[in-house]
C-alpha cells in the first residue's frame, strides 16, 4: 500500500487559548464555524439552529445549497427533538449504534432549519462517538450541522491538518483530536421508508444493520437523498482507476508508466480496518506525489469493504 507523504501542513495551534472546546463553544454560539474531530472524518461544525452559520457551511465548502447536512446530537435522547415522528426500528438502530458512525435519515421536525435539509422534508441525525465531538455537543448544549471539513467532492480530511490545508480562513478554530481512528463516513440509513435503505455504505458494516433488523433493508433507488450519494465524490486531483485484482493493477499501471504517465497502485485488500483509516490518506499523498493515474483494486464487498468500495467507485468518478 502507499504510504502517506511526510511533507504536510503545519499543525494549527491551540496555544492561545486556555480550553479550546470552551474557545469552541464560544465561537458557535457567536456564527462560527469550527474543525470538529469524529471517529469517522473531521467535520465543519456550525450551529444548527442558526440559519446564518449553517450558510457558512455551504459557502466555504462550496457545497451545492440542495445537498442537506447530517446534524449531531449528544445522545440518543435528543432524537425526538428533531424528529417529527421516529420508526420503531429506527430507535433499535440508534439504541444499538450510538454513539457511532450511523447515521439516521427521518422526518424532520417543523422548527428544523430548511437550509440543514437541503429543503427536504428529512434530516439525518447521528451521535458520534469521539470524546471530543461529544465533548463540545455536552458544553455547547445544542446540536451541530456538520459535513466533512474539505471542500465539496474532493477528499475527506481525516487530521486537523487536512482541514487547515483545505479550508485555511474560512473555518475559525480547528479542535485537533488526532487522526480519525474509523477513517471513512458514517452509514446512513434512510428510516423514512419500509423497509429501510442504507442510502451509504460507512463505519457500521451493512451486515451489522442487517442484523439488527432481522434482515429487512434493501438499496437505494432514484436520485441522491443524503451526502455522499452522487457519482463523483471523495475525488483527488490525479485520475482514480479501480480494478478487481491486484495482478491487474500492477499491469495497467506499467501501462500507464510506459505510456509516460507517472502512475501507483494502492491494494487495500489484506486489511480493511487499516484501509479505512488510511484509504483518504492515500488518496491525498497520490496528489502530494503528483500522480497522473492511481490504479485501485477494489476489496470484498463485506464489512468495511462496502464503504472503501463505495468511496473508491466514487472517487473513480463511477458511483
Amino acid at each position: 500500500m502507499q504510504r502517506s507523504s511526510s511533507s504536510r501542513p503545519r499543525p494549527y495551534s491551540l496555544d492561545h487559548v486556555t480550553d479550546p472546546i470552551d474557545e469552541a463553544v464560544a465561537i458557535l454560539r457567536r456564527g462560527g464555524l469550527v474543525g470538529l474531530p469524529t471517529e469517522t472524518v473531521y467535520g465543519l461544525a456550525a450551529d444548527a439552529s442558526n440559519d446564518a452559520a449553517v450558510r457558512r457551511i455551504f459557502e466555504a465548502k462550496g457545497r451545492p445549497a440542495n445537498h442537506p447536512l447530517i446534524v449531531h446530537i449528544g445522545s440518543a435522547a435528543e432524537m425526538g427533538s428533531w424528529a417529527a415522528s421516529i420508526p420503531e426500528y429506527a430507535q433499535v438502530l440508534a439504541d444499538a449504534c450510538w454513539p457511532g458512525p450511523l447515521t439516521l435519515l427521518v422526518p424532520k421536525a417543523d422548527h428544523v432549519l430548511s437550509v440543514v435539509t437541503g429543503g427536504r422534508d428529512t434530516v439525518g441525525l447521528r451521535v458520534p462517538a469521539h470524546p471530543m465531538a461529544l465533548e463540545l455537543l455536552r458544553r455547547f448544549d445544542g446540536a451541530l450541522a456538520a459535513p466533512s471539513a474539505n471542500r465539496f467532492g474532493q477528499v475527506s480530511p481525516t487530521t486537523a491538518e487536512h482541514v487547515r490545508a483545505d479550508l485555511g480562513d474560512a473555518v475559525d478554530l480547528v479542535l485537533d483530536g488526532g487522526p480519525c481512528p474509523i477513517g471513512v463516513e458514517s452509514t446512513i440509513v434512510d428510516c423514512t421508508v419500509s423497509p429501510p435503505q442504507v442510502l451509504r455504505p460507512g463505519g457500521i458494516a451493512t451486515e451489522v444493520i442487517a442484523r439488527l433488523l432481522d434482515g429487512v433493508i434493501t438499496a437505494p433507488t432514484g436520485p441522491a437523498r443524503a451526502s455522499g450519494m452522487l457519482a463523483s465524490h471523495y475525488a483527488p486531483r490525479c485520475r482514480v482507476e479501480i480494478v478487481d485484482t491486484l495482478e491487474q493493477a500492477t499491469t495497467n499501471a506499467a501501462v500507464h508508466a510506459d505510456a509516460g504517465l507517472r502512475a501507483d497502485v494502492l491494494d487495500p485488500t489484506t486489511d480493511l480496518v487499516t484501509a479505512a483509516q488510511q484509504l483518504y490518506n492515500w488518496l491525498r499523498d497520490a496528489d502530494t506525489r503528483k500522480l497522473d493515474v492511481l490504479v485501485a483494486v477494489l476489496p470484498p464487498a463485506v464489512g468495511l469493504g462496502h464503504a472503501i468500495r463505495d468511496r473508491l467507485i466514487k472517487a473513480a468518478g463511477l458511483g
